[in-house]
């Protein structure tokens, strides 16, 4: 018992300690600790298998302040996802400070900015959005989150987006769903045919996010 309350502490030290010395994050550092993210976010395409097949979400151009919070969330275990747990567990908050800013920077340019008013859905799909309050947190455009916190959805793929939507109705799944009390409660609002009509909707639209195609040999 003794020898684990100390361990504790020294964990609890260490994580602090940790936080401490973490530097704002640097875009030329998290490019030499993407190698383990390529594989996956680098291949246009590319498609995971759990815990359905879906294709991975296009993170380049997402807020560095959103990937930070979801790595965390990841390493912390609020998002349950085994292959993504193990790596966010040996990230160092530098290292997630890095790949942050490296991945909304990252092909900067590639595609246009998207426009001030997103091409309106349905009328179905218009009156789920409005009760969801969507654009309340995502932006009018669903591209320019009110907070560095909320994820840009605009473009983002439509299977990724419905599988994400899904997690949030999960409860007492070791290996799946996620642990957010303010989507928990908007998800559990809808069937899960309306959260396939809104993820196709926000997919469709003009955004930001993208996959850049990383060299075979860096």
């Amino acid at each position: 018992m003794k020898r684990a309350l100390i361990s504790t502490v020294l964990l609890a030290f260490l994580s602090v300690a940790q936080a401490q010395d973490a530097k704002p994050g640097s875009a030329a550092a998290g490019e030499k600790k993407a190698a383990m993210c390529i594989g996956c976010h680098g291949i246009k395409g590319y498609q995971a298998s759990f815990p359905e097949v879906h294709k991975v979400p296009m993170i380049s151009g997402q807020g560095a302040k959103y990937i930070a919070a979801s790595l965390l969330a990841y390493k912390k275990g609020d998002r349950k996802h085994p292959t993504m747990r193990a790596i966010a567990v040996s990230l160092t908050e530098q290292d997630i400070a890095d790949l942050s800013v490296f991945y909304e920077q990252h092909g900067g340019g590639a595609a246009a900015a998207p426009p001030d008013d997103a091409p309106p859905a349905s009328p179905a799909v218009a009156a789920l959005l409005t009760k969801g309050a969507c654009a309340s947190c995502h932006g009018a455009n669903y591209s320019k989150p009110i907070d560095g916190s909320y994820p840009k959805i605009a473009g983002q793929h439509a299977d990724y987006l419905y599988v994400a939507l899904k997690s949030y109705k999960i409860e007492g799944n070791p290996q799946v769903g996620r642990n957010n009390a303010i989507m928990g409660a908007q998800v559990k609002q809808f069937s899960l045919a309306e959260l396939k009509a809104m993820s196709e909707y926000l997919s469709s639209l003009p955004g930001e996010l993208r996959t850049v195609k990383e060299p075979y040999f860096r």
